[in-house]
This record gives structure tokens, C-alpha cells and sequence, in this order.
């Protein structure tokens, strides 16, 4: 039962972030399930180094099909920055510096273990919900994530929204510590 309320959590936030909605570290591995990805370096978290507004340049926008600019935001004290694409598509890039991976939760039955690069990630979306929502959650460190949370604008077409957000983190994981 926590399981399904936590997936249904983090599926309410995917759904409202790329409207600039949600919380940083809403994603979380319950120990119970097994246990939680191993971090993708022994560095640091770094100290307010990371812009979230920075990781997508002009050129990365226009490869993900944003075309507009980003809004930076704060969601429950960590720093994010959001694009939405009018009637398509939104996106926001959360930066938490106090979570790495193994320190989020994911119903296990919407996460899938990853690399972006060869950093270690998780791709989480709920195929049976079919909500046009998905995220890639992306280790920094032992203490820091990045999360990037796509939402297609009618809710529908969850493959297409994984499909963003993939590519979006592949984008912007070259630019992180």
C-alpha cells in the first residue's frame, strides 16, 4: 500500500512539475524492495554549482524540441528551472543537492535502473496510469541528484514523454560535476 501511494505521489508530482509544481527528492526507493541503486561517484555534492537553467543550452533546446526559454524556479528549497512548450510539452530540471539517488524513493514497479552516459539513473514512469509523465533521475554524487520531469500537456503518451525525458538528460548529463 505505501508502494502504491508513493508511486501515485510521484506521478502527481511528475504531473505538475513541468508546470513548475512538485518537490525536489519526492521520488524515493523503499529499502523493503530491495536495495537502492548505488551512487554514480564518490564526489561530493556540489555547492550551489549547478544552474539548472544552464544544463540546456540553444542548441540542446532546440534538439528536445523547447522552444522556449527556461523559468527558474525553487520547489521545497531546491533549485529548478521549467520549460513549457505551449500545447506540447513541459519540462523541468530539478537540482537536489541533498538526495543522491539511493536517497530517493520509486515504487519499484515504475522505475527502471539506467545510465545516461555513464552516470547511474532511473527512469521512472507509470505504464499502467498511461498519464503522459515520466522522469529520469540522475546521480550526482553520493549526496545529489538531478531530476528531469516531462509532462505532455494532454496527458497521454507515456512512451513519448520517456522518450523527452531521456533525451533531455542526455543533453544536459555532459554539464554535470
Amino acid at each position: 500500500m505505501k508502494s502504491r501511494l508513493v508511486a501515485l505521489g510521484l506521478l502527481g508530482v511528475l504531473a505538475v512539475s513541468a508546470c513548475g509544481q512538485g518537490a525536489a527528492g519526492q521520488a524515493r526507493i523503499p529499502a523493503a524492495d530491495g536495495p537502492a541503486p548505488a551512487p554514480s561517484s564518490s564526489a561530493a555534492a556540489p555547492d550551489r554549482g549547478v544552474d539548472p537553467c544552464s544544463l540546456l543550452d540553444p542548441n540542446d533546446r532546440s534538439t528536445a524540441g523547447i522552444t522556449v526559454l527556461g523559468v527558474a524556479k525553487e520547489i521545497n528549497g531546491a533549485r529548478a528551472c521549467d520549460w513549457t512548450v505551449p500545447a506540447t510539452f513541459g519540462v523541468t530540471i530539478t537540482v537536489d543537492e541533498k538526495n543522491g539517488l539511493a536517497d530517493l524513493e520509486v515504487a519499484r514497479k515504475t522505475a527502471t535502473r539506467t545510465k545516461v552516459g555513464g552516470r547511474d539513473a532511473l527512469k521512472v514512469a507509470d505504464k499502467k496510469a498511461a498519464d503522459g509523465t515520466c522522469a529520469v533521475l540522475l546521480g550526482m554524487g553520493e549526496k545529489a541528484s538531478v531530476q528531469i520531469d516531462v509532462s505532455n500537456t494532454n496527458f497521454t503518451d507515456t512512451p513519448l514523454a520517456c522518450e523527452r525525458a531521456v533525451t533531455v538528460a542526455g543533453l544536459a548529463e555532459p554539464k554535470l560535476p
